[in-house]
């Protein structure tokens, strides 16, 4: 009988993990697909009429494309930049755009901004730590000395996390990438790095 609990248990570490995988990734597509509702028919003799499904999402590759192509163009890159100086300077639509924007750009922009991942000494007197990423080396705008840093330490099984300023001595680098730090920290530290 204990084999058999065993054999279940084994069976739900597999089943589980991949079905929500697959679940997740599913109602994404047809999320995504659905956001602009494009379809074309098909007909084959003999069966009946049908929809071929995702072409919501080829149209929303394409369309993304095609908006970065224009906003390096040479003739439309002043239109972009004049629409983007235009939300910049409205009162609400700046904290939503800006805030978006430098989401964004810390993911796949020029400027990266988790790929310095760290460890935090909670307290001098401790051998507490936690994994956070270097988001900015300069804060001397706030008031802070230079051998301050921000630091951003993500929260497990969330999106969210919160923002320190911390002494550059109670910062240690970690030797693994940014990407497989993350996952780790996510995880809850359950993943291997």
């Amino acid at each position: 009988m204990k084999k058999l609990i065993n054999y279940f248990l084994q069976g739900l570490l597999i089943i589980v993990p991949t079905a929500v995988t697959f679940y997740v990734v599913y109602k994404g597509v047809v999320w995504l697909d659905n956001l602009i509702p494009f379809s074309i028919p098909i007909e084959i003799p003999g069966y009946e009429k049908f929809d071929l499904p995702g072409m919501g999402i080829v149209a929303i590759v394409m369309l993304i494309t095609l908006m970065g192509y224009f906003a390096t163009g040479f003739i439309t890159k002043p239109l972009f930049v004049y629409l983007e100086l235009a939300l910049e300077r409205t009162p609400l639509l700046k904290i939503i755009y800006t805030a978006v924007k430098d989401l964004v750009d810390a993911f796949v922009g020029e400027k990266k901004r988790f790929n310095n991942p760290v460890l935090v000494k909670l307290d001098e007197d401790k051998e507490v730590y936690r994994i956070g990423f270097i988001t900015s080396d300069d804060v001397s705008h706030l008031g802070m000395p230079d051998t301050s840093l921000a630091v951003y330490l993500p929260f497990s099984y969330a999106i969210n996390g919160i923002l320190y300023i911390v002494p550059a001595s109670m910062i240690s680098p970690l030797e693994h990438g940014g990407a497989e730090t993350m996952k780790y920290v996510i995880s809850g530290g359950v993943t291997k790095i």
